[in-house]
């Protein structure tokens, strides 16, 4: 009787846990970043029932993290949903159009609310705080993702995945290939590749010294030595916070001094504005330290700009393959450092008086990431992982061979990465290395770079850590080709469950096909459908 009870109970169990609605869903997409959320929405649109978890508290990533001035290239490539959101965004602020490039700029909340709006009006399930667990978070067998294992224990299962996260945190897990960091020239034939040998932009000026008087090397200064030109190596550009500041008193707050603040940490920055006038002819601006672009109601999207700025140089390297306390770890260090530089600025004495009022009269918005001490959210994580593919995008992809077959997406904006490292050179002097600003021409982005290599995982899509090399990646990192790559995962994957078919086979016509009918823009051919406003 024992026996037979304890199996009915069992049976009880192992229905009441099958039958919990938030465990199972035909699309499981991990990470709210604007990727994800935008492959959650075109997948719910096609009818498959989508859960959404999101290790944080909030959609978007760093489009509602601080990075408001949108990074746009040829706007005109711009279609599909990623579209459908920037025009909801503008009707906010009682826009008609996308015409000007101010339309396309809104505050962090502003823009929180409208992907909100977009995937409860979709039906998407979406869970907050749900992290994919450190170690044995996937489960794959037969080379499909079974199901997700949360921190808080739960299993979430689907019958695929997209893994949207910047840092690829499933992919890792499922066992599908990844790489950081710099590919060498050689690796794919790119001129682009690997170390730099000279970067003028955001570089110092003049020749400045690397060493104080007692001959050690200024504070955040490596002592090299620097790779040979065109080697490869596992160095990341640097990351930083977008700061969202502003300059009306009424939602203003003063910019505080940090907890640990120390001004020697500066050194090198007093050098350098004591040396400015005397090699610039002039007095040293805000703008020589910060690349502030104004959004709506008296606020500003505060970027990196010049040699010494808050992107925190030869700090994120690490970041990549760390484990999550030290992912923590880095984003708190950059976020002091964040911190102290503005104090800095808008405080120490080493600093002309102008450009101390200047950084003074911005403070942080009252009504901005009011639940981290109005600091922005989302480290940028400018470059992580990166898939090794069905097909790895490289410089000739961006430059060359412009074309694809089975695209589901356009880039339009320059190949941009940011400085690698800061390092003191053979003849006593400082150089920052890793910068590339090169322009490119519209390019298509094929299906096959957000697929993994079919004897890895067959029901897994990528669409942030897609396959691409250091060189190509620096253009297709931007959010709206996100938000663009995203809406195709979604779309793929809801063809996929519906024809039963692994990723890499669905019917990539079919594809482009239901791309096309909300306006994407898959090819120059398609130019004109950027100006059509996708059904709602």
């Amino acid at each position: 009787m024992l026996t037979i009870l304890t199996c009915i109970l069992l049976v009880i169990v192992s229905a009441q846990s099958n039958a919990e609605p938030e465990l199972f869903s035909d699309l499981l997409v991990y990470g709210g970043t604007a990727a994800g959320t935008m492959a959650a929405y075109s997948a719910a649109r096609q009818g498959s029932h989508v859960t959404l978890l999101e290790p944080g508290g909030h959609l978007g990533g760093m489009v509602t993290g601080g990075l408001s001035a949108t990074d746009l290239g040829d706007d005109r490539i711009i279609g599909g949903y990623a579209r459908t959101y920037y025009r909801r965004v503008a009707e906010h602020y009682g826009w008609r159009d996308l015409a000007q490039p101010s339309s396309w700029l809104s505050e962090p909340h502003v823009a929180e609310q409208v992907f909100d709006d977009m995937l409860r009006e979709a039906g998407v399930r979406v869970v907050f705080h749900a992290r994919v667990r450190e170690r044995n978070g996937v489960a794959v067998q037969d080379h499909r993702i079974v199901h997700l294992i949360t921190e808080d224990e739960r299993v979430w299962r689907s019958q695929l995945f997209v893994d949207a996260s910047y840092n690829g945190d499933v992919l890792t897990q499922s066992g599908v290939g990844y790489t950081w960091g710099r590919e060498s020239s050689k690796t794919y034939g790119e001129s682009l590749g690997g170390v730099r040998a000279m970067t003028p932009q955001h570089q110092f000026a003049w020749p400045i010294l690397a060493y104080r008087d007692d001959h050690h090397l200024y504070p955040e200064i490596s002592d090299g030595p620097l790779g040979v030109a065109g080697s490869g190596d596992r160095k990341v550009q640097a990351y930083n916070f977008r700061l969202i500041l502003t300059d009306d008193p009424a939602n203003r707050l003063p910019l505080p001094k940090p907890d640990g603040y120390d001004a020697a940490q500066f050194a090198l920055l007093a050098k350098y504005l004591k040396e400015f006038e005397g090699h610039m002819g002039r007095e040293p601006r805000l703008w020589d330290f910060f690349m502030p672009v104004r959004i709506p109601n008296h606020k500003a999207d505060f970027n990196n700009n010049g040699p010494i700025s808050t992107d925190y140089i030869g700090h994120s390297s690490a970041y990549p393959d760390a484990t999550y306390d030290e992912k923590r770890q880095i984003r708190d260090d950059h976020l002091h450092y964040t911190q102290s530089l503005l104090y800095f600025l808008a405080h120490d004495p080493a600093v002309p008086t102008r450009l101390r009022n200047e950084v003074g009269s911005w403070g942080l918005a009252k009504d901005e990431f009011e639940d981290t001490g109005h600091w922005p959210r989302e480290l940028y994580i400018r470059e992580g992982r990166r898939m090794i593919g069905t097909y790895v995008l490289t410089q000739a992809d961006l430059q060359d061979s412009r074309t694809k077959w089975d695209s589901v997406g356009m880039g339009a904006y320059n190949s941009d990465a940011h400085n690698v490292q800061r390092i003191a050179m053979p003849d006593g002097s400082v150089r920052n290395e890793g910068d590339m600003q090169v322009p490119v021409s519209p390019y298509e982005i094929p299906y096959r770079a957000i697929t993994p290599r079919s004897n890895e995982v067959k029901n897994l899509l990528v669409p942030v850590c897609l396959s691409a090399s250091h060189v190509a990646y620096a253009s297709l990192r931007m959010e709206p080709q996100f938000m663009i790559i995203g809406q195709a995962a979604g779309v793929a994957a809801a063809l996929a469950v519906r024809d039963r078919r692994p990723v890499q086979d669905i019917d990539v016509a079919k594809l482009q096909h239901e791309l096309r009918k909300t306006g994407a823009v898959l090819s120059l051919g398609d130019e004109g459908a950027s100006g059509r406003l996708p059904p709602d």
